[in-house]
């Protein structure tokens, strides 16, 4: 398959206080059938339990952890995804 009929999709996910649904979340989109699929996580200096919630996801290599030094707010997280993507 060519890269034109193959494109890359990057999902981006920013996590800020979460905890609750960011398990939830990840496994839904590493659920999808899709091969050529990047997800990038945000983490945005969050106060709860996401990151540790998160940590399971990382051993699949499509998932990708980027972590804010200060909370930035969910416009800058998504912009960090965009230019990680």
């Amino acid at each position: 398959m060519t890269p034109a009929s193959n494109p890359l999709v990057s999902v981006i996910v920013p996590v800020y206080n979460v905890e609750r649904y960011v398990d939830e979340c990840l496994a839904s989109i590493r659920a999808q059938t899709y091969a050529n699929l990047e997800i990038l996580v945000v983490e945005d200096c969050s106060t709860d339990g996401s990151l540790q919630a998160l940590t399971p996801h990382l051993d699949d290599p499509r998932v990708r952890l980027i972590r804010h030094g200060k909370n930035g707010g969910l416009s800058a997280a998504r912009n960090t995804g965009i230019e990680a993507a």
